[in-house]
């Protein structure tokens, strides 16, 4: 399928507005302001994205630090348990993942499909397996950025 029959045929999957997720609840932002994410498939807004500022760096800061002293106190082997989990939900959404990823960055969907999404689940088993945990970013940044993060291409 080209670029052209894609961007005719494909649903975008994605919400029409996107708030902030910290601490595990989706927070609109204190400013109120939003952004249009222009899909490089066709030109056109995928949906509106929370304009965080500092006020929501803070609120998510906070966030973590308190998800940091739980994850600590959390056993080895629960962590594990857990990060099988959300690399099965992964593997569950290969084909809805693929398709966010070409609708936002605007590769073609058989190289997010056969490239990065299965590059990016063999990182995190890699990284299940030694429980290092792993910079929030894109899939396909993530996957073509190995390098730049130690220890991701170590399997």
């Amino acid at each position: 399928m080209n670029k052209v029959e894609f961007s005719r045929t494909a649903k975008v999957p994605f919400a029409k507005r996107y708030d902030n997720y910290i601490g595990g609840k989706w927070v609109a932002p204190s400013s109120g302001q939003y952004f249009e994410n222009i899909s490089p498939v066709n030109g056109r807004p995928l949906g509106e994205i929370a304009r965080g500022n500092a006020a929501d760096i803070e609120l998510a800061l906070d966030a973590a630090h308190k998800a940091k002293d739980a994850w600590g106190r959390t056993s080895p082997a629960a962590r594990a348990l857990i990060l099988n989990r959300i690399a099965d939900r992964m593997e569950d959404n290969l084909d809805l993942l693929a398709l966010a990823e070409t609708w936002d960055n605007g590769k073609p969907i058989r190289e997010t499909t056969a490239a990065d999404l299965p590059l990016a689940l063999r990182k995190a088993a890699c990284r299940k397996s030694t429980m290092t945990p792993l910079p929030i970013i894109s899939m396909s940044r993530w996957a073509s950025s190995a390098r730049s993060f130690p220890g991701i291409s170590r399997c």
